[in-house]
């Protein structure tokens, strides 16, 4: 057995999100959002590097050793799955392992919107769900793969960096494909995905011009796209996705967004009020003329009014999805109040007065 494997049976054993370890400090757990460390002596330079080795292939070696970061899965002896970034900071090597359940979570287990089993109908056009880094976006596009793949017969390719939760093949053929292992780039992923009689592309994330545009196409000729951006609000994420292309192509990708993009999902995980988990919650924009236009007009900045009077439609801004977790008592409103636009609507919720003359000081 690998010795980080001993890290990785007590993270697991903890019901920890992530292992962090580093050089100069004792190795750290991720508990229900928080980093506490263990009770273990500081790192060296030399034992975590041995320790790191153990579980690489020869290529990750020689690759890691001229200086690049690795990103791969790996499962322990013990069974755990793992996503891992391995990296190099100024004290020497760090990596991050994110516990991948062996199970694929489903929309129910995850108590998503109902409007989220909606967006799987689509045949095609672009669904995006965006979020800052480890907001659970990979696990809310695994439950609705996974719901595809139980309810209809399609063809769904999914490209990853690198594949984390693995899809057995059910009712739909479901093919993984790895960034570094099966593919250069998401955009060769996609442009070779098109050429393989797709129903659903998946892309890990959208993370440069020419990955947004191979996307663009494929969900304009007929195919399902299902992506991630880093990005917190279905503003931003219009706006970055405009501003991604070179100018003289700003009003095709505004044309696009009007006509094929069909949702924006964007999430935060928030505490329960026990604190001993965290609970999704969403803004979720649902594209109709309405916001067509208001994309074609270049007045974004107008769409969370649209969001907010669309909850028909399934739209609700993450201020409105914050304020009913917490009247439910399903998240606690201290950690809640965090993620919200508006503070002000939230104070009287507050349990821990320590931290209303910060929010004075935010609405000021």
């Amino acid at each position: 057995m690998a010795r980080i494997d001993s890290f990785l049976k007590l993270g697991l054993a903890q019901g920890c999100s992530d292992v962090h370890l580093a050089v100069g400090v004792p190795p750290m757990l991720r508990m229900n959002g928080d980093l506490m460390p263990i009770k273990f002596r500081e790192l060296s330079d030399t034992e975590l590097e041995s320790y790191v080795m153990e579980i690489l292939t020869e290529n990750q070696r020689e690759t890691f050793q001229v200086g690049h970061d690795l990103d791969f899965s790996y499962v322990s002896e013990e069974g755990g799955r793992f996503r891992v970034n391995l990296f190099r900071k100024a004290s020497g090597v760090g990596a991050v392992f994110r516990h991948i359940p062996n199970e694929v979570p489903t929309l129910e287990q995850l108590n998503v919107p109902p409007v989220l089993r909606d967006f799987c109908d689509f045949h095609q056009g672009m669904v995006l769900v965006t979020g800052s880094t480890g907001t659970g976006k990979s696990t809310t596009l695994a439950a609705m793969i996974n719901h595809l793949n139980q309810t209809r017969n399609l063809n769904i390719i999914s490209l990853e960096d690198p594949i984390e939760f693995v899809h057995p093949s059910q009712n739909s053929q479901i093919i993984q494909r790895e960034l570094g292992t099966h593919l250069v780039s998401f955009a060769d992923g996609v442009r070779s995905a098109m050429r393989e009689d797709p129903d659903v592309i998946l892309v890990g994330e959208l993370r440069d011009a020419e990955t947004i545009s191979m996307a663009m196409t494929a969900a304009e000729t007929g195919h399902l796209v299902l992506g991630t951006l880093h990005t917190t609000g279905a503003v931003k994420t219009i706006d970055r996705i405009i501003d991604a292309q070179p100018g003289e192509l700003r009003d095709q990708t505004k044309s696009f967004l009007a006509q094929s993009l069909k949702a924006v999902v964007t999430q935060v995980l928030v505490k329960t009020p026990d604190g001993r988990g965290r609970r999704a919650v969403l803004e979720i924009l649902v594209n109709n003329r309405a916001i067509a236009k208001l994309i074609m007009s270049d007045q974004t900045h107008q769409l969370p009014a649209q969001l907010q009077t669309g909850r028909d439609a399934g739209m609700q801004l993450l201020d409105q999805a914050l304020l009913e977790a917490i009247e439910a008592r399903q998240v606690d409103p201290d950690d809640a109040i965090r993620y919200a636009s508006d503070k002000r609507m939230f104070k009287r919720f507050v349990t821990d007065t320590g931290i209303l003359p910060v929010l004075d000081g935010d609405s000021a």
